[in-house]
């Protein structure tokens, strides 16, 4: 049955395919990790939170971070709570940040608790230090700090909590700086040069799922990204001098930058093959460091190279100036729903040469269908000769079969892009758009959407020209809008009201090419 569709027909519907595939079997069938995770051990060896080996690391020493004993933070071992509009942390006796709330309504449970960013049951922790002496390290998580406040209220231009720790003859100081975006200053200071790792703590656990990135990230001093997945880790990896050593779920993230001298940073095997991250520290270390939401404008806010923890996947290039056109919309209209509407409307404006173009072959094409079937009637046993006479009759009247393709194939990266950005915004969450809509970032209570959706595809399949010379293969087609409706339902709302838009589109510029044909033809009638 395939063989006997044209070129053009099969890349279309090959393009429609792949692009379904690859949305639907990315949200549904690749096994996926839980919405929330607690209790969850990372540290390498399957060792539990501060127990873990640190890896063989390649400093210029060729030491390695030894084995840290088992310290459990209980409730009594907060010496020191830090307040700020939109977070809440605590700092245990070890000079670590065990717990990371955030306070803005949108970030709480169906059961109105507080996110929590942080978990000591996850392995690493913001802030923990680990020594390369054996005895030391040992010490290191017995021996408590002290602060030298245990209340901070985050002022605008930044707080100060001051921490010390005296092992032995060596005393390190803590100075951190917190501000109210949830960014921070660290300043360790040794008073006896020591080998030692700092890590911005394993990556929040709050929204996991296999469609989207939560490992890694990693910006090298060349201004490169590199990505390192939860599962992916075979060998250990080193990266000197990078200027953003991160970890991030769907939506969080913890890490810390210095985007002058660079921070010399080791990725190594944790459970599961999920990256640990290490920062080799130094007797005068000085680092900034975040744990928040990757909301764009917020990590623009403390500094404009942070946003490249923002990570969409291979189309990043495409889709960062797609999120900054959807920013600037919502600057405008004040509600992200119709920024989705416009940025689509806009997008598909710049598209226009080339959908035209497409839908100019689709309409001579369908036009030239009667005489394609009397070839095929005619030399239907015979593929060259067929294939010889259509591609005459097509250069005769003007028509390329593959004219349709390269307009569609162009276009699927902006799709592409379009579908990461809407997965991956954060600022679409808690976002109402029109009445029963009151979350983008979630599926449409009531199926308005997902309806509207698959209706209006099967109006602009209904308006479309085609050339199909099977009825059967024309019956398949008819099921699509069905098929993406069903898969679409649990989508969230905003990418569906990104395809009802788009659909809309599509069909405006289809009547509006449709119209041009049929005038055209009207006005050849007539001259006869």
């Amino acid at each position: 049955m395939l063989e006997k569709l044209t070129p053009q027909v099969r890349i279309i519907i090959a393009t429609v395919l792949s692009f379904g595939f690859f949305a639907l079997y990315d949200h549904y069938f690749i096994p996926k990790t839980p919405l929330v995770e607690t209790n969850t051990t990372t540290s390498s060896q399957a060792l539990p939170a501060s127990t873990a080996s640190a890896p063989q690391i390649a400093t210029s020493l060729s030491t390695d971070v030894a084995d840290a004993p088992l310290v459990a933070t209980k409730e009594g071992d907060i010496i020191a709570t830090i307040k700020a509009p939109s977070y809440e942390l605590h700092i245990d006796k070890l000079g670590r940040i065990t717990k990371f709330y955030l306070l803005e309504g949108k970030y709480k449970n169906d059961q109105g608790e507080r996110f929590q960013l942080v978990d000591a049951t996850q392995g690493l922790l913001p802030l923990e230090i680990r020594f390369s002496d054996k005895a030391l390290n040992a010490d290191a998580f017995v021996i408590p700090y002290s602060a030298d406040k245990h209340s901070v209220d985050v002022s605008e231009g930044g707080s100060t909590l001051v921490l010390s720790q005296t092992l032995g003859s060596m005393v390190v100081t803590k100075t951190l700086t917190f501000y109210p975006a949830g960014n921070y200053d660290v300043h360790v200071k040794l008073s006896e040069p020591k080998e030692y790792f700092i890590t911005a703590g394993f990556r929040p656990s709050v929204a996991l799922d296999s469609y989207t990135f939560h490992g890694a990230l990693i910006k090298k001093s060349d201004g490169t990204i590199k990505t390192i997945d939860d599962g992916s880790v075979k060998v250990d990896e080193r990266f000197d001098k990078a200027r953003i050593v991160a970890n991030a779920d769907k939506y969080y993230t913890t890490f810390m930058y210095e985007l002058s001298l660079g921070l010399d940073t080791v990725v190594t095997i944790g459970k599961e093959n999920n990256p640990l991250v290490f920062i080799k520290g130094s007797d005068d270390f000085k680092a900034s460091g975040y744990i928040g939401p990757k909301d764009f404008q917020l990590l623009k806010s403390i500094h404009p190279e942070l946003t490249d923890v923002v990570e969409y996947g291979f189309f990043t290039f495409i889709a960062k100036p797609l999120f900054t056109l959807l920013s600037y919309l919502h600057g405008i209209f004040g509600n992200w729903g119709w920024a989705i509407v416009f940025m689509t409307i806009i997008v598909r404006l710049v598209l226009y040469p080339l959908t035209y173009k497409g839908m100019v072959s689709m309409n001579k094409l369908k036009e030239l269908g009667p005489k394609v079937k009397e070839l095929q009637a005619k030399y239907g046993d015979d593929k060259q000769k067929l294939n010889t006479h259509m591609m005459e009759l097509y250069k005769k009247h003007g028509a390329n079969p593959m004219g349709g393709c390269l307009p569609i194939l162009l276009q699927i990266p902006v799709f592409f892009a379009v579908y990461r950005v809407l997965q991956n915004a954060i600022e679409l969450k808690g976002a109402a758009w029109i009445l029963w809509v009151q979350d983008l970032a979630v599926m449409d209570p009531y199926f308005i959407l997902p309806v509207a959706m698959g209706i209006t595809m099967f109006l602009h399949q209904r308006i479309t020209p085609t050339t199909f010379t099977d009825p059967m293969q024309e019956k398949i087609m008819k099921f699509l809008p069905l098929i993406f409706t069903f898969f679409f339902v649990t989508f969230p709302a905003g990418l569906t009201l990104y395809w009802f838009t788009n659909n809309l589109a599509s069909i405006v510029q289809q009547f509006y090419v449709n119209r041009l044909f049929a005038k055209k033809n009207e006005e050849q009638k007539a001259e006869k």
